[in-house]
This record gives C-alpha cells, structure tokens and sequence, in this order.
C-alpha cells in the first residue's frame, strides 16, 4: 500500500529536497504548485494547481484528494516568504501578505485535510517554523516574518491539543538560514557551511513521518549557528 505525501511549496528548494527524500524513500508524492505555475516536478506523482491560501481552492483539492488517495500519511506544508522590517515601518499591509503566505497557506491545509486524518486515525503535519519566532531578539528586524512564523507554531500545540489520544502528530521544523542560492546572493558575504542544508530539512522530516513515537515535536535546525 502506498503512503501518500502532500507537498506544498514544491518548486522551491526546500520542497525539491523533501520531494526527492520521500520519493526515494517510497512515499507516493503529491505536489502542489501555484495555479498556472507550469514548472516542471519530476520527481513528483502527482501534480495539483492549488492556491492554499485560499479556502475554497484547498477545500476542492481535500475532496478530490480523499475520492483519488483515502487516507495520507504526511503533510509537508513548505510554502513561505520573508520580509524584513522593524515595528515602526511596517505596515498592516505587510503584516497581512506574511500571514497569508507563512501562516494561511498552512491553516487552510490543516482545516480540511485534518478530517480526513481523523478518519484514517494516521498523518503526520510537517509545518516549517522560524527561529526569530522562538528568539525574539533576531526577529525584531523582521517582526511581520516572526509573527507570522509564531503563528504556526502555536497552530502546532493546537493541533496536538485536537488529536490527543490519537495516532496524528504534528512537528514544527525550525532552521536558522537555509542554504538557497536565493539566501546566497541575498545574504551577501557569509559563512555558508554554517547555515542548515535543504537535505538536512528534508531528511528530519521524512525521520519524523517515519517514526510514530515521535509526538508533536520541535526540531531545531539551526546548522554551526
């Protein structure tokens, strides 16, 4: 029987390297990409377009993933973006486009596929945090990113709180910088062996998913920093 894994955010880096990991590892693997995104994911099973941050495009995606699947073993919920900027000068505009991204497009997943879990008393939601978000000090140049970021790890302790008693689990993986050639040519000048791998992200993951011992877990992924 196949074990089904949902991957949001798979044209990233990040969401290459979890797809790759859990292919390799026998995962039947579901992406998601932005409505009209026509990238290519070779790796990937299955293909869908869906804006998860928006309710009613996830909802349908839920339905026709529970008629095609059943059951699921592993959410991967990868999709986010940073912005930077202190609490004077940024702005409810900016605080709403941050949640949306970091914290919406994980929410509605774990809305409607939660029910479906339930029913299969199985899965495992795989949310990406910050580290701004549990070191406040670091985040107050990007307070938008870190609230937001805040908000899925407290979504992480609600979630274990629903399913208590139960065989879902929900873990929270919460690296420093990851190293992207996007962070790269960002970051400018920097000690790269000291940031924390996509690889490394992935393989925490799939050692996660794999092992139902593991409850509701905080992975701190934060490399030589």
């Amino acid at each position: 029987m196949n074990r089904n894994i949902i991957v949001t955010g798979s044209t990233g880096n990040l969401g290459k390297s979890v797809i790759e990991k859990f292919k390799r590892e026998g995962f039947n693997v579901i992406a998601t990409v932005r409505p009209g995104n026509t990238q290519e994911i070779e790796e990937a099973d299955d293909i869908y377009e869906v804006d998860v941050t928006d309710e009613e495009s996830v909802e349908a995606f839920a339905k026709d993933f529970a008629y095609q699947y059943g059951d699921i073993e592993a959410i991967a919920l990868l999709v986010g973006g940073y912005a930077a900027g202190g609490l004077e000068n940024t702005s409810i505009e900016q605080l709403s486009r941050m949640v949306n991204l970091n914290f919406f497009s994980a929410y509605t997943m774990v809305r409607h596929f939660l029910p479906i879990m339930k029913k299969a008393n199985k899965g495992s939601f795989l949310l990406v945090g910050a580290k701004p978000a549990l070191q406040p000090e670091q985040g107050k140049s990007a307070v938008a990113y870190t609230l937001s970021k805040g908000l899925i790890l407290q979504l992480s302790e609600l979630i274990s709180q629903e399913v208590s008693g139960s065989r879902i689990r929900s873990h929270v993986f919460v690296p420093s910088i990851i190293d992207t050639p996007d962070n790269r040519e960002a970051m400018g000048a920097q000690n790269y062996s000291k940031w924390v791998s996509s690889g490394e992200i992935a393989e925490a993951m799939h050692y996660a998913a794999s092992n139902p011992s593991l409850k509701n877990m905080v992975f701190k992924l934060y490399g030589g920093m």
